[in-house]
């Protein structure tokens, strides 16, 4: 028998990560609301910011509906890919197929961040690698987090103006 008192591991602080919702099939204001709360029912993680809704149209592609998009921040204790898994489950519970690149969705959660960290993996590349050429990640992003700087690219308050020519429009405030 040890004379050493037990102590419990300190819990792993959690990493600020930041979400990005899409969708434009069925209702899809509904389904970023439904995924808003789901992130927020993720197991060791806690929903601490929405921003509010906005249409778009979508990008690379035409003939489609457009886009109803968002950003979420959470804290979370999973680890990056283990929330990438979560997400991707989300998106299938809520009907996502993925027929084909850049088929509409009933919802598209994309990891945009993860804390300041930088990830290249084969399935997971942090910072998203195109967050920062479209409106619908910039715009919703700035408003939850304007001081925000992505990493490698800069503070987002610089990159606003590079998107600034695509159209977005603010349906609702966030809630």
């Amino acid at each position: 028998m040890s004379n050493t008192p037990s102590h419990p591991a300190p819990a792993k602080a959690p990493v600020r990560a930041h979400i990005a919702l899409g969708a434009n099939l069925g209702d899809p204001v509904a389904a970023l609301e439904t995924a808003f709360a789901a992130l927020g029912s993720l197991p060791d993680t806690r929903l601490v910011a929405r921003s509010s809704v906005y249409r778009t149209a979508p990008v690379g592609v035409a003939g489609q509906p457009d886009y109803f998009n968002a950003v979420a921040a959470i804290d979370t204790e999973l680890p990056a890919t283990v929330l990438l898994d979560a997400l991707l489950e989300l998106e299938r519970r809520q009907g996502r197929t993925r027929e084909y690149h850049l088929a509409p969705r009933t919802l598209d959660l994309d990891l945009l961040l993860y804390g300041d960290e930088c990830i290249d993996e084969p399935d997971l590349v942090v910072p998203h690698p195109r967050m920062h050429l479209r409106a619908f990640t910039l715009v919703p992003l700035a408003e939850i987090a304007p001081d925000l700087v992505i990493p490698g690219r800069g503070p987002i308050a610089d990159l606003l103006p590079t998107v600034a020519d695509q159209a977005i429009e603010r349906l609702a405030p966030a809630a």
